[in-house]
């Protein structure tokens, strides 16, 4: 098995990533209606989507494949744990690692660690989150798409980090060293009462797009340098479980807090399956 791995996540190096993804962002965008139908019909199949749980049940109801992918759930699919002092999960998916970040290192898998400085592009509140706390959750495709917040927060800076599209399936995360932080990703900075918090969005192959509710469409277009912007004195405040941004097509959502921010966390393991708005721990 781990030889497959070697070779299928090998194979990924030599992909035109960026090509495969904008061919993706184009077939998903197509309007008409028995080639968008046969799209979302055939692939909510293939990926086990739950229909019970969209606002809209029937395939001619959107205008897109994407439209789909990214649709908004009925009322009551999903609960936001209510006490005041603890922090969310903000996507649907599975926990691939969690945990504590050990001076300034996240685990991406066994033997495999990244640095927060690298992932979060050095951001001047790199530093913050050493020791603090990490969860990383993976979006398969029959997942839920949009991104919630984990706690109430103030956005203060936005980074773009343009890189490669490796995919982020399991077996990749196992195999390409620093994935996370080699992937194109959308790092959000944000104020809270408890201390800074990041959460990432992390592209992978075949994800055409990433939206943020302030910002829209962040990618594409895919610039060629690292991009920051200054949000700080344009009022977005957000609370904990509305949504902040979006995939178009499944990734991989990272939060990080710092260590002063985070009294005690939930004991999940990594596969473990996570809805948003399930609590992750609680805050100090």
């Amino acid at each position: 098995m781990r030889i497959v791995e070697k070779v299928l996540a090998g194979f990924q190096h030599v992909l035109p990533h960026h090509l495969l993804s904008s061919l993706v962002h184009a077939v998903m965008r197509i309007r008409f209606g028995p080639v968008k139908n046969l799209e979302i019909g055939l692939i909510s199949w293939l990926a086990g989507v739950d229909w019970s749980e969209a606002a809209r049940q029937s395939a001619s109801e959107y205008e897109t494949f994407n439209d789909f992918f990214t649709r908004e759930l009925s009322a009551g699919s999903r609960v936001i744990d209510p006490a005041p002092d603890t922090f969310i999960c903000p996507s649907d998916g599975r926990i691939s690692q969690c945990g504590r970040i050990t001076s300034g290192r996240i685990l991406q898998a066994k033997g495999h660690h990244y640095s927060v400085r690298s992932l979060l592009a050095n951001d001047p509140l790199s530093s913050d989150f050493s020791n603090g706390f990490f969860h990383t959750v993976y979006l398969s495709p029959r997942n839920y798409h949009r991104v919630h917040m984990p706690a109430d927060g103030k956005l203060l800076h936005m980074t773009h980090v343009p890189g490669r599209l490796f995919s982020v399936s399991p077996y990749t995360v196992r195999q390409v060293p620093d994935l996370f932080a080699r992937n194109e990703r959308v790092v959000s900075i944000f104020d809270t009462p408890h201390g800074p918090m990041a959460l990432v969005l992390v592209g992978a192959m075949l994800v055409s797009s990433m939206e943020t509710v302030w910002a829209g469409t962040i990618t594409p277009p895919r610039g060629k340098r690292v991009s920051t912007g200054d949000w700080s004195r344009r009022g977005i405040e957000l609370k904990k479980g509305e949504e902040m941004g979006r995939f178009n097509m499944g990734s991989t959502v990272i939060l990080l807090l710092p260590p002063g921010a985070v009294s005690s966390i939930e004991d999940f393991e990594p596969g473990d399956i996570v809805e948003m708005g399930v609590k992750l721990g609680r805050l100090r």
